[in-house]
């Protein structure tokens, strides 16, 4: 009776856990880690260049007074600040008020013989205000006048700074580019006309989610909540019909770009921090033109100067949307198209594939 050995089986030993991540391993940390990086970085230059060193150019004031004094005065200021001031002069301070309060000047200033009045608006711009300061008060020291400032219009008093419509266009702003993917994602199978109404109403709940808390919330809204209300939904609109439009070209890309668009171009240019004429020359260039700045300056102009003219900025925001919903509407064609093209070189295929059976029989 003959006997089979078992082969011996050498016993498994565990295999050391290496502590040190291998190389590949790394290179998979750092391919997960390149867009937050990217996002980082953008956002480091974007708030630095755009906030570290705010420097005036051709800040508007005006100098009251009618006689060959204040022409020179104002020249002269113009010379010596070599591009930072743009000082006109006016003739009453009745005629320097109305031009502050419909934002064609910063400050005015309005010397005497024996005191001095620095008329400024910290609703339109706190920091547009504290510049005017810099300017005319040495000026008055020297002249020996004590200065009377007066604020022709300032914030409510919930909101002292006028920062409270900046913030809003934050909340606005994070909450409409996040919900860009969400979106993309849950109606990526619906007809288009879905999709732009879907991202409507996505643009009306934004902007009254903000609306609600800054108005009924912390009342830091001075009435005309209806209309700040449809102007955040049509800004909050444009944002998201741009970045349903970029998804399918830029895929995980759409994050970092919307960031770059409308956080790091917007919150710098829109003149919530520091108005343009502070800004650096890109950041002030994107203010004329960018739908942050657009919607911050009509929410200013509905909150604290009533009956100011926001039309050109209403045509900005619907700007902006009109090209997000041109980016949907290409984007959903040249899918379309493609699926179909996919389809016509299917049935190709099969032909291809019974010849190739018929040859070889």
């Amino acid at each position: 009776m003959s006997t089979h050995r078992l082969p011996a089986v050498k016993p498994l030993t565990p295999q050391k856990s290496r502590f040190w991540p291998s190389g590949k391993s790394w290179g998979s940390i750092l391919l997960h880690l390149l867009i937050p990086l990217v996002m980082g970085a953008g956002m480091a230059f974007a708030y630095l260049g755009g906030f570290h060193a705010p420097a005036p150019h051709n800040v508007p004031l005006a100098v009251v007074g009618t006689g060959p004094e204040a022409k020179v005065f104002a020249q002269t200021l113009n010379d010596k600040g070599d591009g930072k001031l743009q000082v006109s002069t006016l003739a009453t301070e009745a005629d320097a008020r109305q031009q502050i309060i419909d934002q064609k000047i910063t400050a005015a200033y309005v010397p005497s013989k024996d005191h001095a009045t620095l008329m400024v608006s910290n609703a339109s711009s706190q920091a547009g205000a504290a510049t005017a300061e810099e300017v005319f008060l040495p000026i008055a020291y020297q002249q020996h006048l004590p200065v009377d400032v007066q604020d022709v219009r300032p914030g409510n008093e919930n909101d002292p700074a006028g920062q409270a419509l900046f913030f809003m266009l934050v909340a606005m702003s994070v909450g409409s580019y996040a919900s860009v993917i969400a979106l993309a994602a849950a109606t990526a199978k619906l007809r288009v006309g879905v999709r732009l109404l879907t991202a409507a109403g996505v643009g009306l709940v934004m902007s009254g989610i903000s609306t609600l808390v800054a108005g009924p919330v912390y009342h830091v809204l001075s009435g005309n909540e209806w209309g700040i209300w449809l102007m955040g939904a049509l800004y909050s609109f444009g944002i998201v019909t741009v970045g349903l439009g970029l998804h399918p070209i830029l895929g995980k890309w759409t994050t970092p770009a919307l960031t770059l668009l409308f956080v790091m171009f917007n919150f710098t240019s829109s003149g919530g921090v520091f108005p343009s004429f502070l800004s650096p020359a890109f950041f002030s260039g994107l203010n004329t033109f960018w739908n942050g700045a657009a919607w911050l300056t009509s929410a200013k102009d509905l909150t604290y100067f009533p009956g100011a003219q926001f039309g050109f900025e209403g045509l900005k925001l619907a700007l902006w949307a009109l090209v997000g919903v041109g980016l949907v509407l290409a984007t959903h064609l040249a899918t379309v198209k493609k699926r179909q093209l996919a389809d016509d070189t299917l049935p190709i295929s099969r032909e291809e594939e019974e010849s190739s059976l018929v040859a070889a029989g």
